[in-house]
């Protein structure tokens, strides 16, 4: 099958010189979620924003064959590129209904109407708050309308920066159900960077490891399938038990 998203030796750098990301490649096929994994500071926000074009980096980067390493960020979510960031930046003062009408600010009135109907009926926790200001919502709450908001530009990939960060253990389940509910829709295809690998593993097809900012392992959720499997990946590629990892989920 031929690569909605080609990462090619891809590197990424902050201020003086400061090395984010280094040499970094992998292949993200349609309908398909590929998971970045690793501890805090391990590259995975640099990656997905330097796909996103919200900061510079060398290598290449191919959306379906084309180069898309110089376009701006805009022209990206044209093309059906979409970051969902870590911290959800979900604007506080406007309501639901006005956060998602910005998310599908590209699309036609009537199909962008469509679509809200559509991400309404995948979260109704937020449906019934259509009108309330966005900053009145739960941590959870406020999560399924980031997601929400960058479903309604009908991505092709959707880039999903620690969804359950700073989430209850019920919330975490349920966004990731919903998100399972979003990926078995199409040919959407999903980059998720995640330190919970419990739920991350309900979800994903494969999983790339990052440590200091380079690859260090690759693995099929289908081996990964028993906790002896998964307790060895993690000794070689992370170092940390996966109550570690999940710590700051918990």
């Amino acid at each position: 099958m031929t690569s909605l998203l080609s990462v090619q030796n891809l590197s990424v750098f902050y201020g003086a010189g400061a090395q984010a990301v280094e040499d970094v490649s992998f292949e993200v096929e349609p309908g398909r979620v590929t998971a970045l994994l690793g501890a805090n500071g391990a590259g995975k926000s640099s990656i997905m924003q330097a796909v996103a074009g919200l900061v510079p980096s060398k290598g290449k980067l191919l959306f379906e064959g084309e180069d898309i390493g110089g376009l701006p960020t805009r022209e990206r979510v044209r093309r059906g590129i979409v970051y969902v960031p870590e911290r959800r930046e979900i604007v506080g003062d406007l309501s639901v209904r006005e956060n998602l009408v910005l998310g599908g600010y590209q699309v036609p009135s009537r199909e962008r109407q469509e679509r809200m109907d559509a991400i309404l009926e995948l979260f109704p926790e937020i449906a019934s708050k259509i009108d309330r200001g966005a900053w009145r919502l739960s941590g959870g709450e406020q999560q399924m309308l980031a997601i929400g908001r960058g479903l309604m530009s009908g991505p092709r990939l959707l880039l999903l920066d620690e969804p359950s960060l700073g989430l209850a253990p019920l919330l975490v389940r349920r966004v990731f159900e919903r998100l399972g509910a979003i990926r078995g829709g199409g040919d959407l295809a999903i980059v998720l960077v995640e330190q919970n690998l419990r739920m991350t593993m309900r979800l994903c097809d494969e999983l790339h490891f990052l440590r200091g900012g380079r690859i260090v392992g690759y693995r099929r959720a289908e081996e990964l399938q028993d906790d002896a499997a998964r307790q060895q990946a993690i000794d070689a590629y992370l170092g940390a038990t996966p109550a570690e990892l999940e710590k700051e989920h918990a």
